[in-house]
C-alpha cells in the first residue's frame, strides 16, 4: 500500500519509527516531512500536503503525527475527501476505517508509544470500508457538507 506520513517536531521521532515500520512491512511510503528535527515547525505545514495527497489520492492512506495529535486532526479534517481522526485505543484504529472510511490516522508523538502506534497503525491499514448501506448512507452525509 502506498501509504504517506507527516510530523512537525512534537511527532517527528514517533514518525521516524513509523516510517521505518510501514518500510519494513513492505509499504511503499511517502514522507512528506519533518526531515529533519526542528524545534519552531508548524503541523500545519507537514500535514496539509498529505492531506491533500491523501484528497487527491495519490497515496491510499495517511499518517499525521503532532505532539498531542489534535492539531494534525483538525487541519487534516479542512481536506475535502479527508477524514482523519486522533487515534488512542486499537478498537478505533480499524473502526474507523470499516464504518466511517477513515482515510487518515492521528497520533501524538507525545502521547503514543511507538509500539502502540505500531499497533493502531497496522489496525489502520489492514482494515477495509464496509460498504454496508448504514455507514454508506452516513458517509454521504459527511461528503454532502464538503460541497
Amino acid at each position: 500500500m502506498k501509504v504517506g506520513i507527516a510530523a512537525d517536531h512534537g511527532g517527528f521521532e514517533l514518525k521516524e519509527t513509523l516510517r521505518t515500520f510501514l518500510t519494513n512491512l513492505g509499504h511503499e511510503v511517502v514522507d512528506f516531512g519533518a526531515h529533519a528535527y526542528e524545534s519552531t515547525d508548524d503541523y500545519p505545514d507537514k500535514i496539509i500536503p498529505l492531506a491533500k495527497a491523501v484528497s487527491r489520492k495519490e497515496i491510499e492512506r495517511g499518517v499525521a503525527v503532532c505532539g498531542s495529535g489534535v492539531g494534525a486532526a483538525i487541519v487534516a479534517n479542512k481536506i475535502p475527501g479527508v477524514r482523519a481522526a486522533l487515534i488512542n485505543d486499537h478498537f478505533s484504529a480499524h473502526q474507523g476505517v470499516e464504518d466511517d472510511d477513515m482515510n487518515l490516522i492521528c497520533l501524538g508523538g507525545r502521547i503514543t508509544g511507538n509500539r502502540v502506534a505500531e499497533e493502531f497503525v497496522q489496525a489502520f491499514l489492514e482494515a477495509r470500508f464496509s460498504g454496508a448501506e448504514r455507514h454508506l448512507r452516513r458517509l454521504n452525509k459527511v461528503i454532502d457538507l464538503e460541497k
